[in-house]
């Protein structure tokens, strides 16, 4: 059985950038197909920007999530109210615009699973102070 979680850029990254210190335990981590990934498109245009160094790792990665099925949480223009609530909220961390969209699939999805190597996640809440666990450990 498949457990849906969230998927950060961080581990995206790790898993294309065969240079990147965390490439050999993501892999193995992703490869157990224990999990079926949902994430936003500004998650995947970072990842496709820090994997600019080649184009073709680039489409690697535009092909496995393709191929692996990453569901897309739609980010509306109806969400950026919230997601400026959460970059004002959370702006000594500062929070990022895609780790904010996270936040919003995980409020819009009812997914409260993550898979990130930032320990932002550990202090970003949901409301009714809800966590999003993080299921990955470095």
């Amino acid at each position: 059985m498949l457990n849906t979680v969230l998927i950060d850029a961080g581990p995206l990254i790790a898993l294309f950038d065969k240079d990147d210190k965390y490439h050999k335990k993501i892999k193995k981590f992703v490869s157990n197909g224990r999990f079926k990934f949902v994430s936003t498109t500004a998650v995947f245009t970072e990842v496709t920007h820090m994997l600019d160094f080649n184009i073709n790792v680039q489409i690697d990665f535009l092909e496995w999530v393709m191929n692996r099925g990453i569901v897309l949480c739609e980010i509306l223009q109806s969400d950026i109210a919230g997601i400026i609530v959460l970059t004002r909220k959370y702006a000594d961390r500062p929070m990022d615009f895609a780790d904010a969209t996270l936040v919003v699939a995980a409020e819009k999805t009812g997914i409260r699973k993550i898979i990130s190597i930032d320990s932002d996640f550990d202090i970003y809440r949901l409301p009714g102070n809800v966590k999003i666990k993080n299921v990955f450990s470095i």
